[in-house]
């Protein structure tokens, strides 16, 4: 196990109708003007931000409302976001939502404090020092943006989707209530299922050696979000299966499986050229790229691929024949997401082989000529993968 620093401050709220308690902690945080940053008008339907603000309302804060993140959120919002925050002095961004809205929240709080572009953050040319506190109330599990100190943001001149990252815009708290994920419908559980359990699958492909309470973590992680998923497919208000995932997918990406190891995170800068070319929802696209990410690195060690079709997905182990097993574990994850609805292949998608060459430009400048911790791929490379995904 390597050093590491482990850092998490979120408090979080969990259970049944824990999000009446939301104005209570705003003013425990001393939160003086509020912006409300949401997506569309779901929470509205729902009566969701009715809820919120007449408990913010209660506590005598004042609050302003900022909709219209959309899913691989905007720059163009951020900007708009900023200046709103600069203008009406916001002290506090309450994100309402899935990592869509946490994401582009995180990305005004930081910019409202900073004289520059916001972009400089992701473009690696300024480090994130501060920014406005940030709360969360979470009606989407997936992208665990909720516990974690990533901010993934889409740029709309060139289509570049690029990640911050600062303990600065950590959330302050996290209200989580597995009743408000009910209505999501199933392609969106599952794309939440799948980007949660790839959260896990980036700190698991790893070539450091002796993590094996990491390794049992991410294993009994995952185990539990596969099991959960299988019953909300059938059973979209079972409480204890939708706890289980909105749990899970906080802890998958809080930084907590990954303490001690090299963590890779290939397959997301695989993915995010998708995403942001084509719009896919980012677990649809984890889900064709991960089988073959899986396929063609294999070889680079096949025992940690064997561990995982054993751990995790219940193959028979046949030490003889780790080969064998190992490839059997990958068919066991693709057959997974086939079964909850996920897409496998470019053709699902929308996406087209032709295209591979202009992923691959987006990609150059994303991460360079040579990328990845588990194996150092090449752009050659990443050509092979997104042609494997093509199948």
């Amino acid at each position: 196990m390597l050093n590491f620093s482990y850092y998490s401050p979120t408090e979080f709220v969990f259970g049944k109708d824990t999000e009446k308690q939301v104005g209570k902690l705003l003013k425990f945080y001393d939160a003086k003007k509020v912006m409300i940053h949401y997506g569309s008008g779901s929470i509205i339907r729902s009566g969701l931000l009715d809820r919120v603000i007449n408990a913010i309302a209660a506590e005598n804060i004042e609050h302003l409302e900022f909709g219209g993140v959309v899913p691989n959120p905007r720059d163009t919002l951020v900007y708009e976001g900023i200046e709103i925050c600069k203008k009406e002095n916001v002290d506090f961004i309450l994100a309402v939502g899935g990592g869509s809205a946490i994401d582009s929240a995180k990305a005004i709080a930081a910019g409202a404090k900073y004289d520059g572009d916001f972009w400089d953050f992701y473009d690696r040319k300024a480090e994130i020092l501060s920014a406005l506190k940030i709360g969360v109330i979470l009606t989407i599990p997936a992208a665990g943006s909720e516990g974690s100190t990533a901010s993934v943001i889409t740029k709309t001149e060139g289509l570049l989707k690029r990640g911050g990252y600062s303990r600065y815009i950590r959330p302050t708290f996290a209200i989580m209530n597995p009743e408000l994920t009910y209505t999501l419908p199933r392609y969106q559980t599952a794309a939440g299922v799948v980007d949660m359990m790839s959260h896990i699958l980036e700190r698991y492909l790893t070539r450091t050696p002796d993590v094996i309470l990491t390794d049992r973590l991410c294993e009994a992680t995952l185990v539990s979000i596969i099991e959960a998923a299988r019953i909300v497919m059938k059973e979209p208000t079972n409480y204890e299966a939708r706890a289980t995932i909105s749990w899970s997918g906080t802890i998958a990406h809080n930084g907590s499986l990954g303490v001690g190891r090299v963590e890779d995170w290939t397959t997301h800068g695989l993915e995010h050229e998708l995403s942001a070319l084509y719009d896919v929802t980012h677990g649809a696209g984890l889900a064709v790229m991960f089988p073959a990410y899986m396929r063609y690195t294999i070889d680079a060690d096949v025992q940690r691929y064997r561990r995982m079709a054993v751990k995790v997905f219940g193959i028979k182990d046949n030490p003889r024949k780790p080969m064998k097993v190992a490839k059997a574990g990958i068919d066991a994850m693709e057959s997974f997401f086939k079964e909850i609805g996920m897409p496998t292949s470019f053709d699902e998608i929308g996406a087209k082989k032709e295209d591979i060459d202009q992923l691959l430009s987006k990609l150059r400048i994303n991460r360079g000529e040579k990328f990845g911790q588990f194996k150092e791929l090449t752009l050659e490379d990443a050509r092979k993968i997104y042609e494997l995904a093509c199948k």
